[in-house]
């Protein structure tokens, strides 16, 4: 297995998921160079929203990282939340008023993860939970297909097209839990507080928010 590893290594050398540079054998998932001009935000990127307590975000979502994240959605790079999950997982870790009991995720409608292949936010999770040494659980669906928020404007306008999408799955799962909901991209927070609005009408306690990316 060593063997077939280091040929694979040399067939198909690992990538920096940012950038697309080669890898050194050190890095872990991203350059150095990235490491040093990524826009990394500050103080975990925290903002608040209308159902969910904050939200922090490691990264903003521009240049590369804004590119990296659509490879991982729409190009197939499923394998990218391997690497986005050490950088929440960090994130997470560094904030010292973040608790939770359950680790979830905002999850796509039937229809888009027939068309994508994966839910992106649920790879995004488990792989955010694996590093927290924890696990991530389906406390939400999309029983409704909506437009697209990137495609909208303001946030009047994406609350409207999100709101009644999602459903609890299980309520005895979540009921006076605190609950820490993960996506990959957060701009005005309309989707990550109706999902909270849904997850508190159906007992949790609290509703924290973690996501890759901060749109301006």
């Amino acid at each position: 297995m060593g063997i077939l590893s280091v040929i694979l290594d040399l067939l198909f050398p690992p990538k920096c998921v940012f950038c697309g540079r080669v890898l050194n054998k050190t890095d872990d998932g991203w350059c150095d160079r990235c490491t040093e001009t990524l826009p990394f935000s500050d103080n975990g990127g925290k903002q608040n929203g209308d159902a969910f307590d904050f939200c922090v975000s490691p990264l903003h979502y521009k240049g590369n990282v804004r590119k990296s994240i659509l490879r991982f959605k729409f190009r197939g790079m499923s394998a990218y939340a391997s690497v986005y999950g050490k950088l929440l997982a960090d994130c997470v870790r560094e904030q010292p008023d973040i608790s939770y009991d359950i680790i979830t995720w905002v999850p796509l409608s039937s229809k888009r993860k027939r068309a994508r292949g994966y839910d992106q936010a649920m790879l995004l999770a488990l792989a955010t939970a694996l590093e927290l040494g924890d696990v991530a659980a389906e406390t939400l669906e999309k029983p409704r297909d909506v437009n697209a928020q990137s495609e909208l404007g303001g946030k009047e306008e994406r609350s409207a097209n999100i709101k009644e999408a999602f459903e609890a799955t299980d309520p005895e799962l979540i009921e006076g839990k605190s609950v820490l909901l993960i996506d990959d991209v957060v701009t005005t927070g309309s989707t990550l507080s109706e999902c909270a609005r849904v997850l508190l009408a159906a007992g949790a306690a609290k509703v924290v928010c973690a996501t890759l990316a901060r749109g301006e």
